[in-house]
Parts: structure tokens; C-alpha cells; sequence
């Protein structure tokens, strides 16, 4: 079943196109393999989370491509005995003989008064956008990552941030089409939210999704129906798949 699922996702990553674009560091969608290698569905034992899975799943993505070597995943920067972060990728461009740093994301946002909030509010698009590309994209530019690695230098940047966007039927709101001045994929807007004062309104069973098959949503047996609602905020899928968020009646001030 999880090899099953191994698939699925990594299907679901190499066909979904990126939250935002318009600008030169963001890209739409990982390099297309022309050929048809079969996926590597090898299974997975790391850590649980949906960010280290979806991280695995880019990293095979990109060891299974004929123009692309994995030269570095993961790297942690320190300076001054201070903790700067990790570089996602470092990746060899067999094609073009350059190396790129790479990193990437799996979101989910829910539209709320004109910002894109997580389930958890405390991240928000923008904000997320904002460190990504000042900070994150930066960190092969610093001293710390040059004394580690003094015979590697990037050509390169290369952001992508995949998931959905989601908003609220019962609430309406104009959807913005740009996030920090960058354009939205209308295509990710996909997803619906709604507080659970308003889930008398919901008209279709409501299946809760594990978090690893947030992106994907079932495909096989679903389990038994929700009948109540947790206090905190649920991923759910209905019967005909969509996909919804149900949060907490004071959200997102309960989550921040």
C-alpha cells in the first residue's frame, strides 16, 4: 500500500506546478524527464512528516533524471556557533555543466482577509515567500557555506513551492492573483475551508486525510466517515474529493 502511495505522490510532484511565478528563481515544476523511467517507489523510512517525505520524493525526482546529479542534500550552515539553516539540493546540471541550488516546499494556505494563512496561522504565504527567497536561496551566497564548501559556487537559484490554496464558499472574498508582487497559479486555488459553525452547510460525507496524503487525496478504500469535529483544525476530502480544511470558530487568532 505505501509503495502504492510512494507513486502516487511522486506522480503527484512531477505533474503539480508551483503556488506562485514571474520571477526568474521560481520555478513552475521540477525538470520533465523525457524517457520513461519507472519511479523509484523503494520504501521509505525517514522521518513521518510530510515536508521530509516530499523532500525524498524530490531528491529521487532528480537522482532518477538523466541531466541532473544529487551532489549535496541537506547541507546545515553554522557561523559564529549560530545555526543559519540547510540547503535543500545542490544540483548538477549534467546538460549545461553548472551547479544549482535548489530548494523546495509542500504548503497548504487558506484565503483570510487578503493573506494566504496556514492551518497553523502562525505561517503565512507571504511570509513563507519572503524567507524562502531572502534568506533561504541566499545561504549559498554566505561566508559559512563558502568555508564548508570553497571549490563549490552555484550558478544558480531554484525555488519550488507546491500544495493548494483554499477558500471559503460560505464567506466570500475577493481571491487575490498576486502574493509579494508574484503571481498566483490559479490552477493550485482548489481547495475549500470553512469554520465548524458552518459544517451543517457541508451537503457530502467528509473523509479526514492523513497528512501524507494531503496532496493526493484517497484513491483506494476511504475509512468511516466523520460524525464530529476535533477542536483543532481537520484536512478532510469529500465524497465527490474535494478537498477542505475545517478549523476552529476563532480561527486563525487560536493558532497564532
Amino acid at each position: 500500500m505505501m509503495k502504492d502511495y510512494l507513486a502516487e505522490f511522486a506522480t503527484w510532484i512531477s505533474q503539480a506546478s508551483s503556488l506562485t511565478n514571474g520571477d526568474p528563481r521560481l520555478e513552475t515544476q521540477l525538470p520533465p524527464k523525457a524517457d520513461l523511467t519507472p519511479m523509484d517507489t523503494a520504501p521509505y523510512h525517514g522521518n513521518p512528516r510530510l515536508g521530509f517525505l516530499y523532500q525524498e520524493l524530490c531528491r529521487r525526482h532528480f537522482e532518477q533524471h538523466p541531466d541532473y546529479d544529487v551532489i549535496a542534500e541537506e547541507i546545515q550552515l553554522q557561523q559564529d556557533k549560530k545555526t543559519l539553516g540547510a540547503i535543500d539540493f545542490l544540483i548538477g546540471n549534467k546538460r549545461q555543466s553548472t551547479l544549482e541550488h535548489w530548494e523546495v516546499a509542500i504548503k497548504f494556505y487558506l484565503l483570510k482577509d487578503n493573506r494566504w494563512y496556514g492551518p497553523n496561522a502562525k505561517d503565512r504565504l507571504d511570509m513563507k515567500l519572503s524567507r524562502m527567497l531572502e534568506h533561504q536561496l541566499m545561504m549559498s551566497d554566505t561566508d559559512a557555506f563558502k568555508d564548508q564548501f570553497p571549490d563549490l559556487a552555484p550558478n544558480s537559484k531554484h525555488l519550488l513551492m507546491q500544495g493548494r490554496l483554499y477558500v471559503n464558499p460560505f464567506h466570500f472574498e475577493p481571491v487575490p492573483k498576486q502574493c509579494l508582487g508574484f503571481d498566483l497559479d490559479e490552477n493550485n486555488i482548489a481547495g475549500f475551508w470553512c469554520y465548524q459553525k458552518d459544517i451543517t452547510k457541508l451537503t457530502e460525507p467528509m473523509y479526514t486525510l492523513p497528512k501524507h496524503l494531503w496532496a493526493t487525496g484517497f484513491s483506494g478504500t476511504k475509512p468511516k466517515a466523520l460524525t464530529s469535529w476535533p477542536e483543532h483544525f481537520v484536512h478532510c476530502q469529500s465524497e465527490s474529493g474535494q478537498f477542505w480544511f475545517i478549523v476552529p470558530n476563532d480561527w486563525p487568532e487560536s493558532s497564532m
